[in-house]
């Protein structure tokens, strides 16, 4: 887990080891069976403390800080030398010594913590769901209900508009002038000739007259000024 002392020069110039089956570390871990105890600090077999536990991957140089390394020592320092080999030969207490180590304690419990952090998110994530689709659902209603009917009532007005527009756009005005200038027209000469067949006596039809042709004539100015401003 930590490379605590040694470099790579001192563990090419150690020993060859031996390969023995009664422990769980590779060759290159593991002292001399004529070592009558671990090697110190300084020895290649010191190393072995910090090599990595047996796996298919590579191993990579480990980043320890002095600090770090120096609290692991003191730990190792005060061990016997029975300590230290059951170290090196029982996987158990390797794993234990491991976990009783601080910075490792520090990292678990950062584990840990990441660990519930994302179990809570989900948790929470899985909560939201049900009110998610509840939503997908009201907006699917408002898409093919409201939203239809408050589409329908939109191109109705914009219908409707148009037709006001148009209605009320200078050219029809012009046109509904013009109309009433006929229609007024007619009444004079209509009113005009039931006064020739005696139809109605000369009182009534000046007045009736008088009214018309006033109308006719005023609609006729509003007419022509229109016209004229809009030509220019």
């Amino acid at each position: 887990m930590f490379k605590f002392w040694g470099s790579q020069d001192q563990q090419s110039q150690s020993r060859p080891q031996d390969g023995s089956s009664q422990s769980w570390y590779p060759p290159s871990v593991v002292s001399s069976p004529s070592s009558s105890r671990p090697g110190t600090p300084g020895s290649s077999s010191s190393g072995s403390f910090s090599s990595h536990r047996p796996s298919d991957r590579p191993h990579s140089p480990s980043h320890v800080s002095p600090t770090e390394a120096a609290g692991v020592i003191a730990v190792l320092k005060d061990k016997s030398v029975d300590d230290l080999r059951k170290l090196l030969s029982d996987k158990n207490a390797y794993h234990q010594f491991l976990l009783s180590l601080d910075q490792v304690k520090i990292q678990n419990n950062l584990r840990d913590e990441l660990r519930k952090e994302t179990l809570l998110l989900a948790r929470e994530n899985l909560e939201k769901e049900p009110r998610i689709m509840e939503l997908r659902t009201q907006c699917r209603i408002i898409r093919t209900t409201e939203l239809a009917a408050a589409q329908e009532k939109l191109n109705e007005l914009e219908r409707k508009k148009e037709e006001s527009l148009k209605f009320y756009s200078p050219a029809s005005l012009l046109q509904r002038l013009q109309e009433a200038m006929n229609k007024t027209e007619e009444e004079s000469e209509s009113l005009h000739r039931q006064f020739l067949e005696r139809e109605i006596d000369l009182g009534a039809f000046v007045q009736k007259y008088k009214k018309l042709r006033t109308t006719y004539h005023r609609r006729a100015l509003v007419h022509l000024a229109a016209k004229t401003s809009s030509t220019g």
